[in-house]
């Protein structure tokens, strides 16, 4: 027996010595096997920037209405929330002292002309000096000036609406004293509405005078459009924004003065800008990379990114159209490492 199993010993050792490794079997053993990956196809597309910034909608004109002098109301034709049309007299103070002072300055000149033409007819009969025609002339100019000054001031015991639109809440009552410091209401023009809002100044190159943004307030799902009028001149030092102002086209009567909107704006539109899945994009310390494809190897590829969409990224330089990059298996991949494409796709 012992016999028997020194045989098989020996055996098995010269058939070990005998047996040859195999190189290409022990290459195989030890290979990394190609990695498996989704790819997209990089193919031009059309691009907007789209963004929501928040906004006020304001009245076309508006204004606190102030006496220009002091005085006690006598008149008050003041009818909150109601519009009204330009010149409308919506306020009389007391003027009746100025009227006295009027009336007496008038019969001053009634017969200060009396004496004008009586000295310039002594002048042509040598029965009067030229000065003295001329002092007669002076005194009713002096006195017509002074009854224009009191015109002015009794049309100033007045305050009428400077522009057609709605009267908001008084805040004085009939007989009370006011002072030009003083406001009886405010008057808003809301036709046309118009919209204030403001900018990053990396959007200033991209708005233009004519422009449209659409807005919406709160309450209400309706959409509304807006041409942008004009910019604000230069950029607030704190905020770095720019303020912008645009006319509310057709507004309804859901939009009220003062109420505040969100603003959508489409900014950067191009027609062939090459968008990527942002997936795809490797971000490193100083900059981005993608993984591009070609004849199964996959090589590493600086890239400069523009335009963020919600799931796609534009790509600014760095890949062409065409090329196929990898969306998938990301982070197993190597440097001319190979890849093993699953699926190409054109869109995600």
């Amino acid at each position: 027996m012992r016999f028997y199993s020194i045989i098989a010993a020996a055996a098995f050792i010269i058939a070990g010595c005998n047996s040859k490794p195999n190189p290409m079997k022990a290459l195989q053993a030890g290979a990394k096997p190609d990695v498996k990956v989704q790819a997209y196809r990089v193919q031009p597309r059309e691009l907007a920037e789209n963004i929501t910034v928040s906004g006020t909608l304001i009245p076309n004109e508006e204004t606190d209405l102030h006496p220009e002098i002091s005085g006690k109301i006598v008149g008050l034709f003041i009818q909150e929330g109601s519009q009204v049309q330009k010149g409308t007299l919506l306020c009389k103070l007391f003027d009746g002292d100025l009227v006295a002072q009027r009336k007496k300055l008038e019969v001053q000149l009634a017969t200060a002309r009396k004496t004008e033409q009586r000295q310039k007819e002594l002048l042509s009969l040598n029965g009067s000096s030229a000065q003295e025609a001329d002092l007669a002339t002076l005194q009713v100019q002096t006195l017509e000036a002074d009854i224009e000054l009191l015109q002015v001031q009794i049309a100033k015991t007045e305050i009428r609406a400077p522009f057609s639109g709605k009267i908001g809440l008084k805040t004085v009552s009939m007989g009370a004293y006011i002072t030009p410091a003083m406001s009886i209401a405010r008057i808003q023009q809301i036709q046309p509405l118009k919209l204030d809002f403001s900018l990053p100044e990396k959007y200033i190159s991209a708005v233009r005078t004519g422009d449209i943004v659409q807005c919406s307030v709160e309450g209400s799902p309706k959409q509304y459009q807006a041409r942008i009028l004009a910019t604000e001149a230069g950029i607030n030092q704190e905020t770095r924004n720019i303020k912008v102002r645009a006319q509310v086209i057709d507004p309804s009567a859901e939009l009220t003065a003062g109420a505040f909107a969100k603003v959508q704006l489409t900014l950067g539109q191009q027609s062939a800008a090459l968008m990527v899945p942002t997936k795809a994009i490797i971000p490193e310390a100083r900059d981005k990379k993608v993984i591009v494809i070609k004849n199964g190897i996959a090589y590493f590829e600086t890239v400069t990114t523009g335009i963020r969409t919600q799931d796609m990224v534009e790509i600014i330089s760095g890949i062409s159209e065409g090329d196929t990059i990898a969306v998938s298996g990301i982070m197993f991949i190597k440097p001319q490492a190979k890849v093993k494409i699953s699926t190409v796709v054109s869109s995600l």
